[in-house]
């Protein structure tokens, strides 16, 4: 799928600005860390700013392409699955990103699933950070 090689070239190249048109105007964003999910691309924008700047030696290991159910409205969809690997705070992150896409293509459900649990939490108090810098989030506290 096109727009999933786009969307690894961007993150990959830390650019923000190449990832705009790739999601849809109500694209939902299901977190490993939150119950329900960061809906609307600018919230999903800025959240990709956060994690871009969190994220470090990121990189894609592999890929899954076929079609998986949505959340949104339970219809099958063209989906991949990117395999990555990255550090957050000193400790290893193994993950995936599940991309779902609309008709023409674009990212309409995007669910990221992180493993071990140590670093998750690192990851969760770091992007929460972020969020709460950017005005994106209340501060919690």
């Amino acid at each position: 799928m096109e727009t999933a090689d786009l969307f690894r070239a961007a993150v990959e190249k830390r650019d923000l600005t190449a990832l705009d048109h790739l999601f849809t105007e109500d694209v939902r964003f299901y977190s490993p860390v939150k119950f329900t999910p960061f809906e609307g691309r600018p919230m999903v924008l800025g959240l990709f700013g956060v994690l871009l700047r969190t994220f470090e030696d990121f990189r894609y290991i592999g890929r899954f392409d076929g079609t998986a159910e949505t959340s949104t409205d339970g219809g099958e969809a063209p989906s991949e699955i990117l395999l990555f690997r990255a550090t957050v705070g000193g400790k290893e992150i193994h993950g995936i990103d599940l991309l779902h896409f609309d008709e023409s293509g674009r990212i309409k459900e995007f669910t990221v699933m992180v493993r071990p649990q140590s670093a998750l939490r690192t990851l969760s108090e770091a992007v929460l950070a972020g969020l709460v810098a950017d005005g994106l989030v209340p501060d919690p506290s």
